[in-house]
This record gives C-alpha cells, sequence and structure tokens, in this order.
C-alpha cells in the first residue's frame, strides 16, 4: 500500500473521530437546552488545589485515599512545590511502594510501582506518551506546573489497561480549581555539585474567572522554565576475561589471554558449539569459577586459569539541560450541568552532552618481564587477580557532543454534562504529536603507555589506576587522532484518542451506579536514523587548530587515586567543523563513502500505525454489613489493539484482542477502618522500538573475539498480568493513617533477551566477523509478590513547643523470581535459570520527619532501598552477567518561611550525604561488591534558594 493511500486511512480516521466527538458534544448540548441558562457555578472542595501548609495537603491526599474504590496514593497541590523536587519522578519518591533510579543528570529519571517499570502515565487523565515511545517521560514535567499526582496501584474497567505496574495520573491546574483571580510567581536558583553551577527555575501563574451572562469563564496560563548544568563522573572496571597463570602451557605465555580466536584453540566462526563448551563459553550466566587452583577442559587435560578485569573505563560527562513548559486552559461552565475545557500543554527539552573518556586496556600480557607473577596481586583463596602492573597498555580518549531536543504539543477538549438527574456523560477528544532528536559526534584518540598499575577495587568498590614514568594523560603530544563517530536519531510520535464516559445512577436496592464508556485511539510512531564512521588515523592532536583539544580536571578528585585530568578532541569544535571531520576520513578511508552535510539523510529504520478500541461496562454496589458498609464495583473491560509495522522494504501486522475483568470490594468497617480486596488484569504492550527487526552492530573493541548487537522483535505479543491486592487501613486521626497491603502479580510473556552467534562481513567492523546478537522475546514468566506498610501521623499530645511535628514513613517488601531461559551460541535454549525481576529492591522504605507551624514549614527525608538486579551484561565475558546496583540512601531537607501571606522564602537541599551510585557482577550467589566491583557514579547533591510570591 502507498503512503498516499496510508495517509488518506489516517485521515478518513481522525475525521470519523473529529466527527463522533462532535456528535457527542452536540447530545449534551441539546440536553442542556431545556434547562435553566442562569444557575449559578460552584467550585467543590473537592476541586479545589491551592492549599497552606504541609498539614493541609497530607490530609487532602489522605482523603483522597480514604474515599478511592482503588488502591491510590496522592501527592498534593503545594506538597509538590515545597518538597526539594525538579521534577514529577523526584516528587514520587517518598510515595509508599514507589522506588527512583537512574538518578544522572542531577534528577531521578526511572521510577518503578512496586518493582515494576512499565507504568501507564496519563494527563488530566489522557494516555499521552514522548516521542515514539508509550509513556510520558515524566521527569520532563516541572513540578511547579502539577496540582496533584495520583498512584493507582490496582486497576478498575474504566481505565487504560495497559501498565503492570500501574497508572500515575498528572493534574495540571484550571481556573476553575481557584475561587478568583490567581497570580503566582516563584524563582529559585539551584547549586549543583560537582558541577559547581547555579540553575536557574522561574514559574508563573496567573488564572482568573468572570461570571458572564452566559455562564462561568475561566482562563489560567502557568509557564515554567528550568535549566540544570550538571556533571557525571564514572569509573567502570571491565569485565572478568579467562587468562593462564604465571606458568601456562607450552606454546602460551603467561598470563596471556584465553579466547577462540588465535588459532591454538577452536576458531569460533567456524567450530561446534560442542567444542567450545571444552574451553569455555562466554557469557555464561554464573561465569567461570573463582576457586583458587580452577582450571579449564584443554582437550582433556586440566589448564589453571585467573580471571582479570580486561580494561578500566572513565566517562567524565557535562550536560546543560533546558526544560521550558507551560499549559493552558481555558473553561467555559453555561449552566450547573454543563461544563467544557480546553487545554494546552507544552514540554521542551535541551540537552547538550559533552562527554570526554579515558579507556585503558590493562590487560596486556606480552612484556611482563623476567618475573611475571610478581606483577600480579590475587584476592585471598581465589584465582581473581586484584591488582597488577602492565607494560604498554593500549589507550584511548574520546571526545564526544551529543544534542537532544524534544518537543511534545498537547491539544484536549473535554466536556461533561448532566442529562436528568441520573446520567452524567463525559466527552474527551485529544491529540499529542512529540518529536525528539539526537546527533553524536565523536572522535577517539589513541596512546600506548610505557606502563600502567591499576588496582581494580582500591577503595570500597573505587579503582585506582596510574600510569608508570609521570606520563601525564593531559599532554595532547601524545595522543594521536584515531577513530570518527557520527550518528543522528529522530524519533516521532502522534496520536488522537476519543473517550466518552457515561455514569447512570441507578439507585437499585444494592446496585447504585453503572458506568459505561469506549476509547478508540490511533499512535503513529517512527523512528529514522543515519550513521557513519571511519578512522581518521592522523597525527598527534597538537597538529591541529588549538581549539581542537580540550581537558577535564579534578575528576573524582579526593575520592580516588585516578588520573584526574585528561585530553580529549574538542566536541563542540568536531560540531562547529563536522564537514571538515567528514571530509579528512574520507580522504584517509574513501571506500567508507562518508557524507557531508549535504548529502546526509535519514534512513527510516520503523512505522508503525497502531489502532486501539477499548469499551467497558462496571457496576457499583453498596450494602451495609455486620455493622459497615461494603462497597464493591464489578467490571470488564474489552480491548482489541491492530498493528500496522513497516520496516523497511518489509512489513508485518499484529492482532490482539482481550477481556480484561477487575473486581474491587472496600469494606468500611467503622468510619476509620476501610479493608480493601482488588482483582484485575492488565496488559504491558512491546515498546515500539523493540518491535524493529533492524540489526545494530558493534565492533570487538575488547578483543574478546566477538562483535555485538541488537535487534528487535516483530513478533512479540502483550505481557500478561494477574493482580491481587488485600489492604487493610486505619485513619485514627483527621491527619493521620496507618495502613498495610498485601499484593501479588503472576505475569505470563516477560520480554527478556537471548543471544544467537551471526556472520556478517560489514567492512565497517575490521576487527571481526563473528557478532553475538540480542533480540527480545516472550520467553519468561514470573511473579511478583510483597507488602507495604505506611503511617502518617501528627501528635496531639506533644507540648506547645513540640506542636506541628509530624512524621510519615512507609516500608516496601518485594519478593520476585522470572525464568531466564539459557541458549547457546546459535540462539537455542539449553537451560533455564531464576532470577529476581529487574530493578526489584527486596526491602525499601522511606522516613520524612515534618514540621509546619506559624510561618515555618520544614521537612528531612530519607529514603533508602536495598540492593537490586539492574540488567544483564553483554553475554562475551567470564564474569556473571547480573549487574547489581548496591544499596541507595538519599537524604533531603526542605525549609520555607513565611515572610507575609504572600512572600515566602525557601531552601533546599539534595543527597547530603553524597550518596554515589555502584554496581557490582552477581548471578545468584556468585559475585560481590568487593571481587566482581563494576561502576562508581557520582550522584549530585544540590542546594537551592528560592522565593514564592502569590497575589
Amino acid at each position: 500500500m502507498s503512503d498516499i493511500s496510508s495517509a488518506r486511512r489516517r485521515g478518513r480516521h481522525l475525521k470519523s473521530i473529529c466527527l463522533t466527538a462532535v456528535s457527542v458534544m452536540a447530545l449534551g448540548m441539546g440536553a442542556q437546552a431545556a434547562m435553566a441558562q442562569d444557575t449559578p457555578a460552584a467550585a467543590t472542595d473537592d476541586n479545589v488545589v491551592v492549599v497552606t501548609g504541609v498539614r493541609a495537603s497530607i490530609q487532602k491526599s489522605l482523603n483522597i485515599k480514604r474515599r478511592s474504590v482503588q488502591v491510590v496514593d496522592s501527592v498534593v497541590a503545594e506538597d509538590i512545590g515545597k518538597l526539594p523536587d525538579n521534577n514529577v519522578v523526584e516528587a514520587l519518591q517518598r510515595v509508599t511502594g514507589i522506588q527512583v533510579a537512574n538518578r544522572g543528570g542531577g534528577e531521578g529519571s526511572g521510577i518503578f510501582i512496586r518493582g515494576m517499570p512499565d507504568i501507564t502515565t496519563t494527563w488530566n487523565g489522557r494516555n499521552i506518551f514522548t516521542a515514539s515511545g508509550r509513556q510520558l517521560e515524566l521527569q520532563d514535567i516541572p513540578s511547579n506546573l502539577i496540582s496533584r499526582i495520583d498512584v493507582y496501584k490496582t486497576r478498575s474497567a474504566d481505565q487504560f489497561e495497559a501498565g503492570l505496574g500501574g497508572q500515575i495520573d498528572v493534574f495540571t491546574r484550571r481556573p476553575f480549581d481557584f475561587k478568583g483571580p490567581e497570580l503566582s510567581l516563584s524563582a529559585r536558583n539551584v547549586y549543583l555539585m560537582p558541577a559547581d553551577k547555579l540553575n536557574p527555575s522561574m514559574s508563573a501563574l496567573v488564572s482568573n474567572r468572570w461570571e458572564t451572562s452566559h455562564g462561568d469563564v475561566g482562563a489560567l496560563l502557568n509557564v515554567s522554565y528550568n535549566r540544570t548544568q550538571y556533571r557525571d563522573e564514572n569509573i567502570t572496571a571491565g569485565a572478568m576475561v579467562p587468562y593462564m597463570t604465571a606458568n601456562p602451557p607450552a606454546g602460551w605465555a603467561p598470563y596471556e589471554k584465553i579466547n577462540g580466536s588465535d588459532g591454538r584453540v577452536p576458531n569460533l566462526a567456524t567450530a561446534d558449539p560442542n567444542d567450545l563448551l571444552q574451553l569455555w563459553q562466554p557469557g555464561s550466566e554464573r561465569g567461570l569459577p573463582w576457586a583458587a587452583g580452577s582450571t579449564l577442559d584443554f582437550n582433556g587435560t586440566p589448564v589453571p586459569y585467573v580471571l582479570t578485569r580486561d580494561a578500566v573505563i572513565a566517562t567524565d560527562l557535562l550536560g546543560d539541560r533546558e526544560r521550558p513548559a507551560a499549559n493552558l486552559a481555558l473553561q467555559w461552565r453555561p449552566n450547573a450541568d454543563a461544563e467544557y475545557t480546553f487545554e494546552y500543554a507544552y514540554e521542551g527539552y535541551r540537552n547538550t552532552i559533552k562527554q570526554r573518556m579515558l579507556f585503558t586496556f590493562v590487560d596486556w600480557w606480552g612484556s611482563l618481564g623476567a618475573n611475571p607473577g610478581s606483577t600480579v596481586e590475587l584476592y585471598p583463596n581465589s584465582n581473581v587477580i586484584k591488582s597488577r602492573t602492565v607494560n604498554f597498555p593500549f589507550s584511548f580518549t574520546s571526545g564526544e557532543n551529543t544534542t537532544q531536543s524534544t518537543d511534545t504539543h498537547i491539544f484536549a477538549l473535554n466536556g461533561k454534562w448532566n442529562i436528568g438527574d441520573k446520567l452524567r456523560v463525559t466527552a474527551d477528544l485529544s491529540h499529542v504529536s512529540s518529536e525528539f532528536n539526537t546527533q553524536f559526534i565523536a572522535l577517539r584518540a589513541t596512546h600506548v603507555f610505557d606502563k600502567v598499575t591499576v588496582d581494580f577495587n582500591d577503595n570500597d568498590g573505587v579503582p585506582s589506576l596510574a600510569y608508570g614514568n609521570n606520563a601525564d594523560a593531559a599532554n595532547p603530544a601524545m595522543w594521536n587522532a584515531d577513530y570518527f563517530y557520527d550518528n543522528a536519531n529522530r524519533n516521532e510520535g502522534s496520536g488522537t484518542a476519543l473517550t466518552v464516559r457515561g455514569v447512570y445512577q441507578a439507585d437499585k436496592g444494592p446496585l447504585k451506579t453503572i458506568s459505561f464508556g469506549f476509547n478508540y485511539d490511533t499512535h503513529d510512531a517512527t523512528e529514522a536514523r543515519w550513521f557513519q564512521d571511519g578512522c581518521m588515523c592522523g597525527p598527534a592532536l597538537t597538529t591541529y587548530d588549538p581549539d581542537f583539544v580540550t581537558y577535564n580536571s579534578g575528576f573524582f578528585d579526593g575520592i580516588a587515586d585516578f588520573p584526574h585530568s585528561w585530553a580529549v578532541v574538542n566536541g563542540d569544535y568536531l560540531v562547529e567543523n563536522a564537514d571538515a571531520m567528514r571530509r579528512l576520513v574520507q580522504a584517509r578511508e574513501p571506500w567508507r563513502g562518508i557524507k557531508t552535510s549535504e548529502a546526509l539523510k535519514f534512513d527510516t529504520t520503523f512505522e508503525i500505525t497502531e489502532k486501539t478500541g477499548s469499551a467497558y461496562v462496571m457496576a457499583d454496589f453498596e450494602n451495609s454489613l455486620f455493622g459497615g458498609t461494603l462497597f464493591s464495583q464489578i467490571g470488564v473491560r474489552y480491548v482489541d489493539v491492530s498493528t500496522d509495522m513497516t520496516f523497511g522494504a518489509n512489513g508485518a501486522e499484529a492482532q490482539v484482542a482481550k477481556y480484561l475483568p477487575s473486581v474491587t470490594v472496600r469494606y468500611d468497617a467503622t468510619d476509620d477502618i476501610r479493608l480493601r480486596f482488588n482483582y484485575g488484569e492488565t496488559l504491558r504492550r512491546p515498546n515500539f522500538a523493540d518491535l524493529n527487526p533492524t540489526r545494530n552492530l558493534g565492533d570487538d573493541l575488547t578483543n574478546t573475539g566477538y562483535g555485538t548487537g541488537s535487534s528487535g522483535n516483530p513478533n512479540l505479543r502483550p505481557t500478561e498480568s494477574k493482580n491481587v491486592d488485600f489492604g487493610f487501613e486505619w485513619y485514627f486521626a483527621r491527619d493521620s493513617l496507618f495502613n498495610v497491603t498485601l499484593f501479588r502479580r503472576e505475569i505470563e510473556g516477560l520480554v527478556v533477551p537471548l543471544l544467537n552467534r551471526i556472520t556478517d562481513t560489514d567492512p565497517r567492523y575490521p576487527n571481526t566477523d563473528t557478532f553475538i546478537v540480542t533480540s527480545p522475546v516472550n520467553a519468561s514468566d514470573g511473579v511478583l509478590q510483597g507488602a507495604e506498610v505506611a503511617m502518617t501521623y501528627f501528635p496531639k499530645w506533644l507540648p506547645d513547643a513540640l506542636d506541628g511535628f509530624g512524621i510519615q514513613g512507609s516500608l516496601t517488601m518485594l519478593d520476585s523470581s522470572q525464568n531466564i531461559p539459557i541458549t547457546n551460541l546459535q540462539g537455542v535454549i539449553v537451560d533455564q535459570a531464576e532470577t529476581d525481576f529487574f530493578g526489584v529492591s527486596d526491602l525499601s522504605y522511606n522516613v520524612t520527619l515534618v514540621y509546619d507551624k506559624g510561618p515555618f514549614d520544614a521537612r528531612v527525608s530519607y529514603v533508602w532501598r536495598d540492593d537490586w538486579l539492574r540488567n544483564n551484561e553483554a553475554r562475551l565475558f567470564a564474569n556473571p552477567i547480573g549487574i547489581w546496583s548496591r544499596d541507595e540512601g538519599f537524604l533531603d531537607f526542605q525549609l520555607s518561611y513565611d515572610v507575609s501571606d504572600k512572600v515566602a522564602v525557601t531552601f533546599d537541599a539534595t543527597n547530603i550525604l553524597k550518596q554515589k551510585s555502584q554496581g557490582y557482577y552477581k548471578f545468584e550467589d556468585v559475585g560481590s561488591p568487593e571481587m566482581s566491583n563494576f561502576n562508581n557514579f557520582l550522584i549530585s547533591s544540590s542546594f537551592a534558594v528560592g522565593v514564592r510570591w502569590k497575589m
């Protein structure tokens, strides 16, 4: 089918959606014609979002939880703006069951609900996404635009079916939230360490409502801008590879690397995989044994080996990120039975990243002197090398520049009508368009040092490294221009959705309401890219323009015995002179066909159109039982998804139809005690990028004998989950709560990566023609279960001097397991292993001490999570494939002082304890932070002062 035909089909669907929306709204207007036109408008208490004082905000969030049928936790109104949080993700980190990860770039960006990262993100109830993804990037939403965030941990039939972890609904402000005119301004200046930069954050809100002869009219504009200049520093100890001992068999050198690419052992490209198993198979889940004296089988002969890291990698990244955002809302309430809202939201993202990498191989065995054994120190009672000295190690630096930008536009029109005394109808038409662009350019520079001494775990997981003969890595004359990288991606997404909902007040005995509705949406996602690379193979960096070189300084200063500075190619220079660099590479290697900017064009890698139709019906009941009240909600949702996929010249289609039941029961034993039960079924749809079968290959940069690669799988199906929750809640005071929730998720069809060996003679990869390619498959099932315990308490018995103190705390305990298929190098599943879910900490908690009295408002908060399985390493090495994160704890502080009823000043501090993120290799009981440490990442700390003014 031609592109024109496809575009016309999309146009017909959009026209149909618009006509349906107009019809529904016309129905509502027709129904209201017989109603009185002069009914005064009134804002209900539930809609008022401006609150004063942290205690009032906490009380409002407890009221939302108390009245909800579902299990929900909320952060409300100024409870966000007054926390030391820059975005929605960080504002949620103190919510029970929430775990935050990916704290790079001076902020948190990854969020898990009860250990699950798959979350439906909605904006004022609408399913919204960023670029070609399925979720809205919550970290792109400034906290000062938000009135409330609801975290749904259970689901009802009237909610979107996707998201195994739950749903996060972000609400922005509307003019009818206020009783009259509203004007507020806020400004903060944030000092971020270790970037040593001041960063502005500003927002303004103006809103008003008017009583007119045509009813109430309101308008609101909320704008925000923040800039963050950050620095991310990281030292990584490379993966483990087997080597000979100091006394190898004949034909081998002391401490020589053992792999299958040198002709003395089976060749990886041609050997039978069973022959390879006689030596060692890279990527085994548990890795090779670490016990002293462990051996490998060389055709029936046991040969001892040692394990050591192949490299140490340091990255020093400077980022400059901007986030402009705006929210416009117009409302019209012609009478008490009708209300119309138009909303527009814009979220922008701009980021420039300058990374300076220092990569040093530390495993060269060809020149160890007369006594090789003296160059190595082993961990006690093991065959793992802790420290060593290597002569003539190959090293390179990499100067890199990445530019990123996102523009997301959301338009929405909503109508609400009371039709008679029994029926309430809501219709919502929305459209989102989002585009993400990124461009990357880099140039390596190489050098062979005389000597390097390395300790892979010199200080609590942090390696040390020193070059011999007082060699200075910051001397540009020693580095020669080498490999050039040049690529870009463009991801686009757009979607239009119509949702119609109705609630009928039945009031027939125990049957109270019948709810029904339907949703139809289209979601288009595309990705396009270009990439090219080649060798400049040029002279020393000093032979180029003086601006060609730049330097970092103070790297891990005071934390690690490591080079604090090195010379790299200036990423800004590469951007400004990109075509000149491309011509140099083309002249050196004309066969690569490097293009300059005039000839560069994007190649589309995938185009996907997904159409979803869903409908639901749900009934609410109320009964008296044992002196209490039993509320029950029973519903079913039907969803039908059709997906058309195009990958270059190839295409595929998929169809999924599913009924998803849900049952929720809430028993109010007394006015203060609630018991809850929920059963529901949810889906996780495959990420669009995971459906793309196009291969992405990478060269054998670490001399393991393999390159790496990845590809998608258009045959992925949705992951399905059956969910059960039991809850107990005791509201023992108006602003105090104790609650316990038990839950279980039985999940089928989890997506896990499987490997396959391929041969590819692409000339761009001169070091190998053999690649281990991973692809996602629905090959795993799992169970996630656990418990949440939370309490909010403001004591009434404290003396007057301490009145105003309160405490919030929660504890989450999780237990997870999933099967991970184990394959041989041909991609055939030969075994099964069992691991935790990725991203799941067995234990996490948060404690917040609150003080709210008079003009003072203060909070001290501590968030902690146990270690967790982060991801699996590329299956190339001899260490366990699991990469774990060590436990982390973050202490934050916030203080606000009301100078007057209009002006408040604030002081915030985050990561006061200077927590760093550390990883280590582990699978089951193999591996530890002491012997298999991986990376060390310095997480930013911040200190901010601000002022808020409200009319």
